[in-house]
């Protein structure tokens, strides 16, 4: 075989030589911001990375295969998605975290809170494949007997609800949670008002410097409480942690077939199979056990009203 050639320019540059691929890392997202998310490394390395293309889909819990670039890196890579909990409403779809173990839905006895709200989160759960523990702050005040009255039908379907006072009583309150937690990537859910903050906070003392420094990352200080972040509790070999989310006013369903609410909805699915016809939408049909349920005050007045409303706004 002959030698290469030299070239027969004095002075020319030889052609350089194309850089070798960087190999690709696995890692975590442990927040995300438009295009730009933060990807924690094997060894607890944070790096500010963006995805290919104009938009990204990632969101916090993903898995990611990504390469360096400078001192930052490019997500080249999405693992397969084991659950993902996301509300979608007739505008747009916004995704909470990837790869959740569970969900605590925070109310609380004073403000009072929506239940219409709280049944929309079970749903999303449950739709999800996500087990749920709701947590009633506030329980050392005069309005917590009410709240229990109003929690009693989701307790009577199978729901777990644990009892906190996160102000007055937080070593109680995260003795109580901590098994719950332990193990499983939590994501904690709750508008404002109801110690999503407060709990945050006990659990994750240093969780504002975290929060603090992802938005230095993500150069996006002005979105310092805006932004879902994941947090390790504790050592990350056991797999314990909780991701925060951004309180929410209003939680979309439109990714729900108005159909299947029923079975998404214990105490309703309860009474399934009993109806005359086999597409019983259980509101106004002859002869529907859903709804000779709810005459009989085995669904309560509120659970029942909170149906005939998602029913409307999904079945249009």
């Amino acid at each position: 075989m002959s030698k290469p050639q030299r070239s027969s320019r004095r002075g020319e540059a030889a052609a350089a030589e194309p850089a070798p691929p960087q190999e690709l890392r696995t890692g975590l997202v442990v927040s995300a911001h438009g295009r730009h998310v933060v990807v924690e490394d094997k060894d607890g390395q944070r790096w500010r990375c963006h995805a290919r293309g104009k938009k990204s889909e990632l969101v916090v819990g993903d898995r990611v295969d990504w390469a360096p670039s400078g001192d930052e890196g490019v997500v080249e890579h999405l693992h397969p998605r084991r659950s993902l909990l996301f509300r979608q409403d007739e505008w747009r779809t916004k995704s909470f975290a990837a790869n959740l173990d569970g969900l605590l839905v925070l109310v609380a006895s004073e403000p009072p809170f929506s239940e219409s709200q709280l049944t929309r989160a079970l749903i999303a759960a449950r739709s999800a494949g996500l087990p749920v523990t709701i947590g009633l702050n506030k329980v050392d005040l005069p309005q917590a007997a009410q709240a229990r009255a109003r929690l009693a039908p989701y307790r009577a379907m199978g729901e777990e609800v644990v009892e906190l006072s996160l102000k007055a009583q937080p070593e109680a309150a995260i003795a109580l949670l901590t098994p719950r937690l332990a193990g499983r990537a939590t994501l904690v859910l709750g508008p404002s008002g109801m110690g999503k903050s407060t709990l945050i906070n006990l659990l994750v003392p240093k969780a504002s410097a975290s929060v603090g420094e992802i938005s230095t990352a993500l150069n996006s200080g002005r979105h310092t409480t805006t932004t879902t972040t994941w947090y390790w509790l504790g050592d990350r070999s056991t797999g314990t942690a909780i991701i925060d989310s951004p309180g929410f006013q209003e939680f979309g369903l439109r990714h729900i077939a108005a159909a299947d609410l029923a079975r998404l909805m214990p105490d309703i699915a309860a009474h399934l199979g009993n109806c005359r016809f086999y597409n019983c939408t259980h509101r106004q049909e002859p002869a529907c056990g859903v709804v000779q349920a709810a005459e009989q005050g085995l669904i309560s007045g509120a659970r029942w009203r909170i149906y005939g409303e998602l029913w409307a706004e999904l079945g249009t």
